[in-house]
Order: structure tokens, then C-alpha cells, then sequence
């Protein structure tokens, strides 16, 4: 596991961007798998930015999303379908038949997570995973006990994930559940970057430090990967 420790926020989101960038160009028609959140946000910026320069091209890219809550349509703008629009996949040329979510929506969810997985299967698996990490810390949606066998399943959100994420949804109830992809599929990624920044992470991070794997701290799977970057940092005092 290689950390790189940034001095600020932008920072990280170049880092991020690089790393990502030097996957495309090595392998032009690679499969990444992306996360949601606050902290890629930057790293988004960082892409279409370069993607409007004429760098990068994600046009031979395919993409699969780590997770979706269950009954959150693609058109609510609290849906990870619509984040990924706008942060992202709107800027760029990634085809939409490339883009890969999770179907919150699905009437039968089983089945629904069964074919995600097969479609990353079927796509050659993920060459390079973009991860962050909750205080929990959950990767993905998997909350602390899930099962490091897990693949593409549903899961109960926990109270802390829950109010970490209620300030994305202004007041309106939060969904209970999510559709993840499991830990084992996200350990099958040939390459993985953890992305953490602010100082409500140091407690997780110091805890992935330790070296301690155990399924009561998911991110802790992750010392089992042989090629694993962690970007973290804080705020300085007084940025916001």
C-alpha cells in the first residue's frame, strides 16, 4: 500500500487526475470503476478540464460505478446517476452505452446485482478503482461485517453513513438501502486509489494504518491488494 500524503485539496485532485490519466494512456480502452461522494469531485474537475484541452479522450473507456441507492430514479438529482452526469459524464465523450450504475430502480434487485457483475465480467474487469473511504470505513457501500467474499449485493446503510450523506439530500429522507458492488469485486480491480481528505478521515486512516484486516473495518481488505494508492490530506487551519 503507497501513501501520498498532499498538502491540499486541489492538490489531491490532481494526483487523482494524473494517476488516472497515465491508465488511459498506457491502455487507452481500460475499465475504471468511480466513486461518489465530495472528495472526487476535484478529480472530475481535473478530467473534464483536460478533456477539454484535447489530453485525454475517454471515448474507448468503459465505466462502472461503485454504487446507487435503491429507489432513487436516474432523474432525482440526489441519484448518483445524476452526479455522475453532472460532474462528469456530461463533459466528456464517454459513451452512454459505456457508462455503467447500478439500477437503484430495478423490480428485482437480486437479479439486477447479478448482472452487474456480469457485465464487468463480460468487460474484461476493472483495470483501475476509484475508492473513498467513510469513517466507518465503509468502501463503497459496505458497511462494516460485510463479508470480504461479497460481490454485487444490497445493503442496509448504516446511521453513520447516513448522516454523513444527509447533506447531499437538503432535508428530504435519505434511502435505507444501496446496491454495492461487494468487496471482492472491487479487491479484483488490477489497481486501486483511495482517495481521503478532511480531518473527519484521520480516524479511519489511522486505523487503515495499522495494518489490521478485519471485516468490522472493510477498507482494511484492501492491505490484501498488491497495488493500492492512498491520497489523503487535511484542511489547514482556516480553509474551509
Amino acid at each position: 500500500m503507497r501513501w501520498i500524503k498532499v498538502k491540499d485539496y486541489e492538490e489531491l485532485s490532481e494526483k487523482a487526475a494524473e494517476i488516472l490519466m497515465k491508465q488511459l494512456e498506457s491502455k487507452p480502452d481500460s475499465v475504471i470503476g468511480l466513486a461518489t461522494g465530495g472528495t472526487p469531485i476535484g478529480m472530475y474537475q481535473q478530467l473534464v478540464s483536460r478533456y477539454e484541452r484535447g489530453d485525454i479522450s475517454f471515448a474507448r473507456v468503459t465505466a462502472f460505478n461503485l454504487d446507487e441507492y435503491i429507489g432513487m430514479g436516474k432523474e432525482q438529482p440526489e441519484s448518483f446517476h445524476a452526479y455522475m452526469e453532472h460532474h462528469f459524464f456530461g463533459h466528456v465523450d464517454l459513451s452512454e452505452t459505456s457508462r455503467h450504475i447500478p439500477d437503484g430502480m430495478a423490480e428485482n434487485l437480486e437479479e439486477a446485482c447479478e448482472a452487474y457483475e456480469a457485465d464487468i465480467q463480460a468487460s474484461g474487469g476493472i483495470d483501475l478503482q476509484v475508492v473513498g473511504i467513510g469513517q466507518n470505513g465503509h468502501i463503497g457501500f459496505n458497511e462494516p461485517g460485510t463479508s470480504f467474499q461479497s460481490r454485487t449485493h444490497v445493503t442496509e446503510l448504516s446511521a453513520s453513513t447516513r448522516r454523513a450523506n444527509a447533506k447531499y439530500f437538503n432535508g428530504k429522507e435519505m434511502p435505507e438501502q444501496a446496491i454495492t458492488m461487494g468487496l471482492q469485486t472491487i479487491m479484483k480491480a488490477r489497481s486501486i486509489v483511495l482517495l481521503a481528505y478532511g480531518h473527519e478521515k484521520r480516524k479511519a486512516l489511522d486505523q487503515l494504518r495499522t495494518g489490521t484486516i478485519t471485516e468490522s473495518f472493510p477498507a482494511s481488505c484492501l492491505h490484501e491488494h498488491p497495488n493500492v494508492t492512498v491520497l489523503y490530506g487535511e484542511e489547514s487551519e482556516g480553509e474551509d
